[in-house]
């Protein structure tokens, strides 16, 4: 794990958390069948994103491939706001900005590789999974030391949380 120094501050300020999905969300695999595609999603990653919107931090998912599942996925966590198919991740990024109408600075973003570069350099609070690039670990405030599809996005909730106290009170109210 590598935290900058203003990685807390940083995060303190959060209101708009975006993750992408493969490689962050799911450790990266894609698993094609004949009937379509498989992701595994960790289910700790999940209630990370549940917590953060329990303390009133809205989530989103930007992605560059499509797929029906990761709709299902967001559906299943009362995530709203979905931006797939972009291969423009910038511009995702500042459409996702203008629908919550929040600034960049008030915005997390939580990537894993090069086609995410311009919305780490450009969020407020940026993550990243151990392996990605270096390129991308450096750029990032916080890298998880948890594998992505294996708690690292849970790992940077529980960060944000923490930054902003409320990680206790995220956690028992997700417990009822």
């Amino acid at each position: 794990m590598r935290t900058r120094n203003d990685a807390l501050a940083r995060a303190r300020r959060v209101r708009l958390m975006v993750f992408d999905v493969d490689g962050v969300l799911t450790d990266g695999a894609l698993y094609m069948t004949r009937n379509g595609e498989m992701k595994v999603f960790h289910v700790r990653d999940g209630h990370g994103l549940k917590m953060l919107q329990e303390c009133g931090i809205q989530t989103a998912l930007l992605s560059g491939r499509r797929s029906a599942l990761v709709d299902a996925r967001a559906a299943e966590l009362g995530i709203r706001i979905v931006e797939q198919g972009c291969s423009d991740k910038r511009a995702g990024f500042e459409r996702l900005l203008s629908q919550v109408g929040l600034p960049a600075a008030a915005a997390g973003y939580m990537g894993d590789d090069f086609p995410d570069l311009p919305v780490i350099e450009r969020c407020g609070f940026a993550a990243s999974v151990p392996d990605a690039p270096t390129a991308v670990r450096r750029s990032a405030h916080y890298v998880a030391r948890a594998a992505a599809g294996r708690g690292a996005a849970r790992e940077v909730c529980e960060f944000i949380l923490q930054a902003q106290k409320t990680l206790s009170r995220a956690a028992l109210r997700t417990l009822a």
